[in-house]
């Protein structure tokens, strides 16, 4: 009963005003208090402070900076394997398969539309039909910035109007076609292994999505989905590179065409998973 309390009053919060307020709080310089507020807040999600680029909670000067920080280098190695899928956040599997009629599983019973989470473009979602997809939560306490799984052109970036639900588990699993409903941005590469497509699911007090070559996306929101071509010049990053990143909890759906990639054995449901890390291969 609990859960679903939980689930059924999201409907109901003002979702997107919540967000911005948390987006301007977690902007605030506020010297005396911040870095009590990290130091807590480490301790109570066991944040490894260590791991960070700046492991001392008074260097930074607003809490989006400590939540989007930048990890010491070397701490998440790529494969060494040419083909290998490196993982492109820190944080655990939610679901992961095959593409099935077009469709995603998102939790025990709830499947929903590719074409759906792509903003409705049919075309697109026919070149992965029958392919691969991973979603992959990220909590509180984890690295929150988003590496390129492989190396890759810029093709289209989509934004997707949407809600705000939480992701977490428990509204996941309560939710229908959560991820075709939260805000969103889908980033389409073309890539070794063919279309790929990483998908940075907003969630409620996500203040920010950001992409590296557009800088913040979200807010502020949009009223259609809007797609931006990369144009005769695209983007090109290597495996390994920062893509965006998120502020506060979130998720990311990799997609894969058909016959393009293996997921590794260890890559199911409930597994942690970090950055960098081999989560598959090219086909």
């Amino acid at each position: 009963m609990g859960a679903r309390l939980f689930v059924l009053l999201q409907y109901g919060l003002p979702q997107h005003a919540l967000s911005n307020a948390m987006h301007w709080l977690t902007q605030r310089r506020l010297p005396g208090l911040l870095p009590w507020v990290v130091q807590l807040y480490a301790r109570l999600f066991r944040v490894a402070l260590e791991e960070a680029e700046e492991p001392d909670p008074r260097a930074y000067p607003t809490f989006n900076a400590f939540f989007t920080r930048a990890l010491r280098p070397g701490v998440r190695p790529l494969p060494e394997a040419a083909d290998a899928i490196a993982c492109p956040v820190d944080g655990r599997v939610s679901a992961v398969g095959a593409i099935r009629a077009e469709q995603l599983l998102q939790a025990k019973g709830q499947r929903y539309r590719l074409d759906h989470l792509l903003g409705g473009d049919g075309a697109l979602a026919a070149r992965f039909r029958d392919g691969r997809f991973a979603t992959l939560y990220l909590s509180p306490r984890d690295y929150h910035r988003i590496h390129m799984p492989l190396g890759g052109a810029l093709v289209r970036t989509i934004q997707v109007p949407g809600r705000l639900f939480s992701v977490n588990p428990t509204t996941v699993a309560g939710v229908p076609r959560l991820f075709a409903r939260n805000e969103r941005v889908v980033c389409l590469f073309e890539t070794a292994a063919g279309p790929m497509a990483v998908v940075l699911v907003g969630a409620i007090f996500v203040g920010s999505i950001e992409t590296v070559w557009a800088g913040r996306m979200t807010p502020p929101r949009i009223k259609a989905v809007t797609v931006t071509e990369a144009g005769s010049g695209p983007i090109r990053l290597a495996r390994g590179d920062e893509l965006g990143r998120f502020n506060m909890g979130s998720t990311v759906i990799l997609l894969f065409g058909a016959e393009a990639v293996t997921w590794a054995s260890a890559l199911i449901p409930g597994a942690q998973v970090r950055a960098g890390s081999a989560i598959g291969q090219i086909q």
